[in-house]
This record gives structure tokens, C-alpha cells and sequence, in this order.
């Protein structure tokens, strides 16, 4: 399959100021890409944009919290008068909720005994703010020539890894908050994928790994490059890419 050119193409990435977010901006603006730092801080996002500025890149700070209707249309107008156009958005805002020590340690997302507000707050997030942000960007992505819609989902969203009593997250607390929000955003990201691909708007789902972030107290493995690689790759997908898929590093994660 082939890459696209990613020369004066313009991205959006949702949370973009810092961790797996802040490195996919780096990665893009290091092609060429123009890319648009979504935040909900207009000071960090400004911060973020300012660095990738300095290291040569054409950055630009979006305020904008995924939760707030009026930033997001707000942000859509920016991007409206200023670009004329979307040509990549990465939803990669998001939040666990709790047990951000580890996961091990995320007790109070088990299903028997969990807080019905902790996993609404998640699910606004994780998923509403993704149709939120979704559809408030698609008249700018519909005027791109190869749009790219890339959702930052987990491979704890793989009910086929997560249901095997022997697989790799046999350890895991069962979670009803933030596990089942990525689930969610793995079947959105199909549905998605199902309405727009008669337009050649390419939908997939990626996940990054286990990466270094603030989510989990920086005891991931991999680093926030390292788990951005995969955003990129979808994000720059050509013509004959898949969509409806759920990727990471290595391929294909089973669903």
C-alpha cells in the first residue's frame, strides 16, 4: 500500500500538547505536514506548537476541549478561515477515568462495584467528544483530496485479547469505564468507516502500545515516538489503504 505526499497537507490531532499526541504532531510537521495542535490549554498548546515551530515545523495551536461543543465548532471556523480545509484528523484526546498508577491498580473500574459517573465522564470523552469533534470537522475533510480519520484507540479494546483467560491481560482488573470506552470507539470507528468510504474517506482505529504518558504515570514501555508511529502511518495512508481497520505497530489487532 501506498503513502501519500504529506507536503502542505493540513492535520488536526486532538490532545495533541503533550504525550503520544504531541510526538504524531512532531512526526507530521517532520514530512511536511501543517499541523494543528489541538488542546484544551490554549498556554501549553501554544507551548507544544512553539517547539515543533523551532525544530522547523509549521505548527499552529487549536484550543480545544473535546467536551465543549463551543470550542469544537469554534476550532472548526478557525481551521475554516484560515486553511480552507482538513486533510488528517487524529482523535487522540482521551482519559482513563482512574488506575492511572497501573492498570493492575484500577480498582474502582471493576464492573460490580464501579462509579456510574466516573464511566460517563470516560465515555464523553473516549467517545461522544470523537462524534463531536468527527462530525464538526467533516465538511473540512470532505474538501480534502485523500482525508484521513485516525482514532487512537487500545489494544485493550480487542474483545478477543481481552476475553482469553491466558492472553496478556489475564493480570488487568476488569475495567467498565475506560476498557469498554475504547471498545466503543473501535466499533465507531467501523461505523464510520462504513459511511465514508463511498466519499474516499479512509477511517481506522490504531493502538499504540504501551506507551510512557501521564495516563499511566509514565510506566509504559514504549515511548510516545514510538507509540505514534502507527497514528502516522494511517494518517498518511494512500489511496489503496484500508479503512475499517484496527492497527498497530505490527498489523492487524484482532477485534
Amino acid at each position: 500500500m501506498s503513502e501519500l505526499t504529506t507536503n502542505q497537507r493540513i492535520a488536526l490531532i486532538t490532545g495533541a500538547n503533550k504525550g503520544i499526541g504531541r510526538a504524531a504532531a512532531g512526526q507530521l510537521a517532520a514530512l511536511g505536514m501543517t499541523v494543528l495542535i489541538g488542546a484544551r490549554d490554549p498556554r501549553r498548546g501554544e507551548e507544544a506548537a512553539a517547539v515543533l515551530r523551532a525544530a522547523g515545523g509549521d505548527a499552529h495551536a487549536v484550543t480545544l476541549d473535546v467536551t465543549d461543543q463551543a470550542t469544537i465548532q469554534e476550532a472548526a471556523k478557525q481551521i475554516d478561515e484560515r486553511f480552507g480545509r482538513l486533510d488528517v484528523l487524529i482523535n487522540n484526546a482521551g482519559i482513563t477515568g482512574s488506575g492511572q498508577v497501573s492498570p493492575e491498580d484500577a480498582h474502582d473500574q471493576v464492573p460490580s462495584s464501579v462509579d456510574l459517573g466516573m464511566v460517563r465522564a470516560v465515555f464523553e470523552t473516549n467517545v461522544f467528544g470523537v462524534i463531536a469533534v468527527t462530525n464538526a470537522m467533516l465538511p473540512l475533510l470532505r474538501r480534502s483530496s485523500a482525508p484521513r480519520i485516525v482514532n487512537v484507540s487500545s489494544h485493550a479494546a480487542s474483545l478477543t485479547l481481552t476475553s482469553n483467560p491466558d492472553g496478556p491481560f489475564a493480570a488487568l482488573l476488569p475495567s467498565a469505564a475506560y476498557t469498554p470506552s475504547k471498545a466503543a470507539l473501535s466499533a465507531l470507528t467501523v461505523q464510520y468507516a462504513n459511511e465514508l468510504r463511498k466519499d474516499g474517506i479512509l477511517s481506522n482505529a490504531a493502538a499504540p502500545g504501551f506507551v510512557d504518558t501521564d495516563s499511566n504515570n509514565h510506566s509504559g514501555h514504549l515511548t510516545p515516538a514510538q507509540g505514534a508511529a502507527v497514528l502516522v502511518r494511517l494518517a498518511t495512508l494512500g489511496a489503496d489503504g484500508p479503512t475499517a481497520g484496527f492497527f498497530d505497530a505490527d498489523g492487524p489487532v484482532p477485534w
